[in-house]
């Protein structure tokens, strides 16, 4: 099937960009699970790829070649980003990672991770969700070596269950993970998230490597605490890990407890952020460090959170509770809002509040999340670390 697109688009697909969004085309299609070929207006050939409504865009191309995609095309693909990680197969201190990184290795709208022998597939939208048992033929042959699978459907739908097994062997629960030698329980089979974010990797290194060495913690928006763990391995006094979620609770303890970290000197509160960023200071207490990495959205009662108009709050907020030499890691995965936004956001607050501040360093995505220059808005992972003075 041909799909004509506009100039513009054709010279930024020719430039590399893998992203088809629905002004790129000529006229409108109706919704195909083809495989494309993308031509210019005067029907040249251009790339081929599919149309797929997903949160971003309509579509991706797979290949700036007239090329067939078949079970040998996908091999070749996850042969290459297989070839990418050795160095993340042999690290016996870190047993999950990012296998396939959507566009980044070559196949927008697919992610898949590894978790001690078992992969995690996440599929971006229904068209190449059609074509699952090809792929999932093409990536038996690469990796012979993988206990089993899990798929998650991330894209709107009514007919597939959220999370499902796929095939091999199925994981215990929970799957005991390493990352930088500590150990994390993860359940690849509960609704759409696994119990932690791999893309976080080298921020917790730097907490177990001493940047919480001796400090109090408090760690915002903590889902199941990965970050307070990081912290007390590495030597913090204290932690406190502060999230909404009921299940936040069990799921923080359970991390401590695997890694034989007593409970005692860690403090889990269920309580929306704002609310306990006012209980804080009304009771006076303060942290050496602040850990600030909320999702890019979120609601509760009262209060519509967006990364892009409501980070800085967050950085007002903690600053009232931060220790005189204290330090701040301020982190965001919201792809709308670029590196130089993101800190200039930041660095307003600490100006307003009229604070001596440093950067001492950041983060980007690690290595395993692949990402291409010509498509900027997949490299979303943003983290700075202050040192503040006050």
């Amino acid at each position: 099937m041909k799909v004509q697109i506009k100039k513009k688009a054709g010279n930024r697909i020719k430039n590399g960009y893998p992203l088809i969004q629905k002004e790129d085309l000529v006229q409108s299609y109706n919704e195909t699970t083809q495989w494309i070929e993308l031509v210019d207006q005067q029907d040249n050939f251009l790339a081929k790829g599919y149309l797929g409504k997903q949160n971003k865009g309509i579509g991706w191309v797979l290949s700036q070649q007239n090329e067939t995609f078949d079970q040998a095309f996908f091999e070749k693909k996850f042969s290459e980003a297989k070839a990418k990680r050795q160095a993340f197969f042999i690290d016996e201190q870190t047993t999950a990672f990012r296998l396939f990184n959507g566009e980044g290795d070559g196949i927008g709208g697919l992610i898949i991770d590894y978790y001690e022998h078992y992969a995690v597939f996440s599929w971006y939208n229904e068209t190449l969700y059609t074509y699952r048992h090809l792929l999932f033929s093409a990536f038996q042959q690469v990796y012979p070596e993988i206990k089993g699978a899990y798929e998650k459907i991330r894209f709107e739908t009514n007919e597939f269950p959220e999370s499902q097994y796929v095939y091999g062997e199925t994981a215990p629960e929970p799957l005991i993970i390493k990352e930088n030698g500590v150990s994390y329980a993860t359940y690849l089979n509960e609704g759409l998230m696994t119990g932690i974010f791999l893309d976080q990797k080298e921020v917790r290194g730097a907490l177990i490597d001493g940047l919480g060495l001796g400090k109090s913690v408090l760690n915002m928006f903590s889902y199941t605490g990965a970050f307070s763990v990081a912290a007390a391995m590495g030597g913090a006094l204290e932690t406190t890990s502060v999230d909404l979620a009921k299940r936040s609770l069990k799921k923080t303890q359970e991390q401590f407890e695997i890694n034989g970290l007593d409970l005692q000197t860690q403090k889990i509160i269920v309580m929306d952020v704002f609310a306990y960023f006012k209980y804080a200071k009304r009771k006076q207490l303060t942290y050496d460090l602040i850990v600030l990495d909320p999702p890019s959205f979120a609601r509760n009662k009262k209060k519509v959170f967006r990364v892009a108009k409501d980070y800085g709050e967050l950085v007002k907020d903690s600053l009232a509770i931060l220790s005189d030499e204290g330090t701040l890691i301020a982190s965001t995965n919201a792809a709308n809002v670029s590196t130089d936004q993101f800190k200039k956001m930041i660095e307003n607050e600490l100006m307003l509040a009229n604070v001596e501040y440093e950067e001492i360093t950041r983060f980007r995505l690690p290595q395993d999340f692949q990402t291409i220059e010509a498509f900027p808005e997949g490299d979303y992972l943003k983290v700075f670390i202050y040192q503040i003075r006050k």
